[in-house]
């Protein structure tokens, strides 16, 4: 019953932090709540054996998405009906956002892990399962990509 308590309580402190990470890594409110709501079912039955919960999570959210976006059918299928009300918790849209959502996911990911999470290089890999030398030359990459979309941007506002 112990376990219980301490995961709900780290439930309770936790998910607005772990929810935001899935809006960067999916791009999408309703998508990442769904990643977090089985990243955390995902969690809770090892729950008994995880040492770094936040951690953990944040791996298990990560190659959940991978394994996501890798099939070809994504769940939800487009409609031509529109909501009534627009989605107004949204983060404000930003040129960034939009820059960082046009990456590819693993480039994404690396991101948002690294700059927005401030998480070391280290740990960037250890949670997406590769190496050192590869987090880097993906972050490299996508601040390279980042850096040609400022530059398209600029140059579409002159």
């Amino acid at each position: 019953m112990a376990d219980r308590a301490i995961f709900q309580d780290f439930v309770i402190a936790r998910s607005d932090r772990l929810l935001r990470t899935g809006y960067l890594l999916t791009h999408d409110w309703e998508i990442a709540e769904d990643l977090l709501q089985e990243s955390l079912a995902k969690a809770w039955f090892a729950w008994p054996r995880v040492d770094e919960p936040e951690s953990y999570v944040r791996r298990v959210m990560v190659t959940t998405y991978t394994s996501w976006w890798r099939r070809k059918w994504r769940r939800e299928l487009p409609s031509g009906n529109l909501p009534d009300t627009p989605c107004t918790d949204a983060l404000p849209d930003d040129e960034l956002w939009h820059a960082v959502g046009r990456l590819p996911a693993r480039q994404r990911a690396v991101i948002v892990l690294r700059f927005y999470e401030d998480l070391p290089v280290a740990e960037v890999a250890r949670l997406l399962g590769c190496g050192t030398g590869t987090v880097k030359s993906q972050t490299a990459k996508a601040l390279a990509k980042l850096r040609v979309d400022e530059t398209i941007v600029k140059e579409m506002q002159r």
